[in-house]
Formats: C-alpha cells, structure tokens, sequence
C-alpha cells in the first residue's frame, strides 16, 4: 500500500497559502499535451524476475560507446581505467563520504583531496590548485570571473577554435557579471591569428584565454601568447588537456596565472557525458581569489601529519559580500577518481599514455595523407586529435561509418562554418589498435562501401 503523509487538510492549507484552488492549478503552465491524465499506465505488477528480465531487454536496444571504435574527442575521450580507479572508488569509506563540514574530523577525505591538488599542481606546473570544479567549462569560466575582479576589468578575450558548449558557459557566465568576451580569430594553420590578437590586446583586458592544445588539437605558440598578453598587463588563463602535458610544456613554465581543464581524461568513464571534473590551478598571488576550497597539510603541536581545509571562498563559510563565487567546490569521488589514476600509472605510464595517444594520432593521419582522398587542411602540429574533410559531407560520412560500428569524429560546420560541412574532429587514444585505425582509414578513402 502507498503512503502519503499529507491529509486532505494539509493540502488545502497548502493551496490556500500559494492562493491556488487546486492542484491542478499548479500544473496549467505545463502544455496539456505533456500531462498525464489519470493513471500512469504501466501495465500490471510484475515479479522481480520479470522486472529484471523488462529492463535487460531495454537496455539491449542501447549501441554503447564502449561496444564500438571511438574516434569521438573534443574534450571527452575513450580511456582505459585501471580496475584500482574503480576497486578504491567502491569503498564505502568514499563512496558514501558527505562533503566534510567539520573538516577536520575527515582526514581521509582531506588526505584524498590533498593528493588530487599535489598531483594537478605538479601536472600543471603551477604553485597549487583547488580541490576541484564541475567541469572544464564552469572552472573557465570561474577563472575569467578570478581574473575581472584580480584586474577590475571586466574584458577578456578567448580563442575562436574553442568548443561550442564550452563558449556558451562562458557567455551564460558573462550576462550575469556583465563581462564583455571578445573572440580571437583562428588564422589559415588553424592557431591563433597573432596580429589580430596583437591589435585586440591594444584595449584593456582582464585575461586572455589560451587552449593548449585548441579545439582542433593544435599545439599554439604559448610563449608567444604569453608574453603578448602579459605585457599587455593582462592575465593569461590556459585551457589545457592534461594528458598533453605529460609531452608539452605545463603551462607554469611559460608563465601561466591561471590553468584550467577537463579532467575526464584521468580515470573518468564517459558516462553519457557526466559527471566530470574541472581541475583548476594558480599562482600563489591568486589563491585567494579562487573558488571552493583548498586543503592543506599541517603538523599539530606533538609533531603529527595532518589535513586541514586552509582555503574555502564560499558563500556558505563566509558572508556572502565576500565570497569568490557560489559554485560547489569539490566533487570528491571523481577527483579521487583522478588522483587514483594518476598513482595507478605513476609518470612513466602517464607518459607512455600520452605517448601512444599522439603517436597513434600521427600514424592514422599519415594512413589518411597517403589514401588521397581526405582533405587534411592544418597539417601535424597536432597532439592527439586533428580535423581531416571528407567528399559528400561529415554527417553524412558519421552515419555510414556508424553503421560500420565505428564513431568517426564529430562534424564541425555546424560550430564552425568557415571551415565547411566536410570538416570533421577526429580523436586518436590509446586504446586504438592497428586494425581500428585501418579501419577508420579504409571507411575515409572509400572501401569497404562506406564512402
């Protein structure tokens, strides 16, 4: 039998004090198209057995990621996850942790944060990093906001080959603060038009936004956008893959305040897109201008190791005037997530990751160059991703390889028209074997009859 606390008097005290007559009243602002009419029809009870046996075969009707050939990136990849990332995340010590009001009674939650940000900060080359965001676009977005009120300003600039959805965060950020975002125009070899970048910078700027790789999977001059932009006397924020920096130069080295990215990369299923961990890191002067929170280790007075939260900016610590921001601070099981990946590997696995990430990349394009039929417009300068145009249209080449079990790359005349609807982003991890990549080639060059 249901049980519905409510009596008929609750309800009608409850309707009178939100000065409606009924509840349907409530509901007339929903189209009457997308209401059900009396009761849900599901059909009859059934046992568990059938329950279980129903949702099987539902669930069998799905084609999964995982059941095919992903070349899919533009900031979530295919990655192999160690069974460590998944054995520590089970625990019920973590699984089931609450986030740590009385810190300090936490110290296995703390440790835990404490190790992401030592392993994002050592990662990035930066002085330290928080104890995580929701997402790459919300931790860039914090970060422009960290640079206006650091600058008191309210311009920065960003770079035209950015993800789409990443920009719209970046715009629904921006109405709300009245930040004004100009966009840096991509040249003909797909990176930042420097000249153009050098008259936007003649203006006052808060920061300029760096994607290091961008997203096309160049590999930008950052020591030249650096120093364009701090003489400028502007900020510089880097977007980074962290992979990447196993290979590139970590942005604290050419001078980066402030870094953020996509740590899905680190031992994070894909998951239909979530839930995701932005990583954010800074320099010492900025720190507390930074969202969320910060631990950090201390000795008490009989000399014991311990774990303190050192740094929380949010509204909810402090009086709401003086808060950095009001986003959640931390996502701890999917920054554990990334901390335990990175231990799991340890640099040299990290490095061989990377490693095979770009050398799989180079050898499916150099597959492509050689079929002649695909059109490569931005050349090698690429770190695991690179765009390649297919004759008849990306959407078109997209459907039929699906057809074939594989996800080729993402179209981008939609997001970018100027470079035309045969344009596609194709990514290359690990995981990609010689076969997959012969594959896709022989799917982009027109055998096997899907071209």
């Amino acid at each position: 039998m249901s049980y519905v606390q409510n009596t008929d008097s609750d309800r009608l005290e409850m309707l009178k004090e939100t000065g409606v007559s009924s509840f349907e009243e409530l509901l007339e602002p929903i189209d009457v198209r997308l209401r059900v009419d009396g009761v849900l029809a599901i059909g009859p009870a059934m046992s568990e057995a059938e329950v279980a046996s129903r949702l099987g075969a539902l669930s069998s009707a799905n084609n999964p990621a995982s059941g095919m050939v992903s070349f899919l990136g533009g900031g979530l990849y295919d990655r192999f996850i160690p069974a460590t990332v998944r054995y520590v995340l089970s625990r019920s010590e973590f699984y089931t942790s609450y986030t740590p009001y009385q810190a300090e009674v936490s110290q296995g939650t703390l440790q835990a944060i404490f190790e992401y940000q030592t392993m994002i900060a050592r990662l990035t080359a930066m002085d330290a990093a928080n104890a995580s965001m929701y997402d790459a676009s919300t931790a860039l977005a914090e970060a422009l906001l960290m640079a206006v009120a650091i600058k008191r300003t309210g311009r920065v600039i960003v770079p035209a080959a950015l993800s789409r959805r990443v920009r719209a965060v970046l715009d629904s950020y921006a109405v709300g603060k009245s930040v004004v975002i100009d966009e840096a125009p991509f040249g003909d070899d797909g990176t930042i038009d420097m000249g153009i970048l050098a008259e936007m910078l003649s203006g006052k700027t808060a920061a300029v936004v760096l994607a290091q790789p961008n997203y096309f999977g160049l590999i930008e001059d950052a020591r030249a956008v650096s120093g364009m932009a701090h003489e400028a006397g502007a900020l510089l924020v880097v977007l980074a893959d962290p992979v990447s920096l196993a290979l590139i130069e970590p942005p604290g080295e050419y001078d980066a305040d402030i870094v953020v990215g996509e740590g899905q990369s680190l031992g994070i299923a894909q998951n239909f897109g979530g839930p995701l961990l932005g990583f954010l890191a800074a320099k010492t002067p900025y720190l507390r201008k930074c969202p969320g929170r910060l631990i950090s280790a201390a000795v008490d007075v009989d000399g014991n190791r311990g774990y303190t939260m050192t740094l929380q900016t949010r509204e909810q610590h402090i009086r709401r005037e003086k808060a950095t921001s009001h986003i959640c601070p931390n996502e701890g099981l999917v920054a554990l997530a990334a901390a335990v990946y990175l231990a799991t590997l340890g640099e040299d696995g990290f490095r061989e990751v990377a490693l095979q990430s770009a050398s799989k990349a180079k050898t499916l394009y150099r597959m492509l160059a050689e079929g002649g039929r695909v059109g490569l417009p931005f050349g090698e300068n690429f770190f695991q991703e690179f765009v390649m145009t297919v004759p008849g249209g990306a959407d078109a080449f997209v459907a039929k390889a699906r057809a074939r079990g594989v996800l080729a790359g993402i179209p981008l005349g939609k997001d970018f028209p100027s470079l035309g609807g045969d344009a596609i982003l194709m990514a290359v991890t690990e995981k990609r074997t010689r076969e997959d990549l012969e594959l896709l080639r022989d799917l982009a060059v027109g055998k096997g009859g899907a071209a």
